[in-house]
């Protein structure tokens, strides 16, 4: 009985926050955040600006890309040892948020992905950051520099 109604609880809560976002006057968003500075302030603060926007729209609402070039990498560089950073990826994954990383990016910085950056996997790398965030706009993304 007891766990029938966290579990009805817990979906009551879900419905309320998706129930807040559309009447916020929000609907389905699709996003691309461009991440290309190496200052982990700025970084850090657009993994706040995500969460926020999560936080707004629901988890459910929105289908959101990070797509990292140049020195918006050291993110990921930075995350191996910064725990805060670390827990915020890890949080932002969690919710559903896709994170890209440039191949042309690991290439010219000489990076191996498996070593140098935090949980990226093979299916994480595109051929190019900006020619992704173009096809993404193209499929109707919003384009979101933090």
């Amino acid at each position: 009985m007891g766990k029938f109604v966290a579990s009805m609880m817990a979906a009551a809560f879900a419905l309320g926050l998706a129930a807040n976002a559309q009447a916020a006057g929000y609907d389905k968003q699709k996003v691309v955040y461009h991440i290309n500075s190496a200052d982990t302030k700025t970084q850090k603060g657009a993994l706040r600006n995500i969460q926020n926007h999560i936080n707004a729209v629901g988890k459910d609402n929105l289908d959101l890309r990070v797509v990292m070039h140049g020195g918006g990498v050291a993110m990921l560089q930075t995350a191996q040892k910064d725990e805060d950073m670390k827990g915020s990826i890890e949080k932002l994954k969690l919710q559903g948020i896709h994170f890209n990383v440039c191949a042309n990016t690991l290439k010219g910085k000489k990076l191996n992905y498996k070593t140098d950056l935090y949980d990226v996997s093979e299916k994480d790398i595109v051929p190019s950051g900006v020619a992704e965030i173009a096809a993404l706009q193209q499929k109707g993304y919003v384009y979101v520099k933090p």
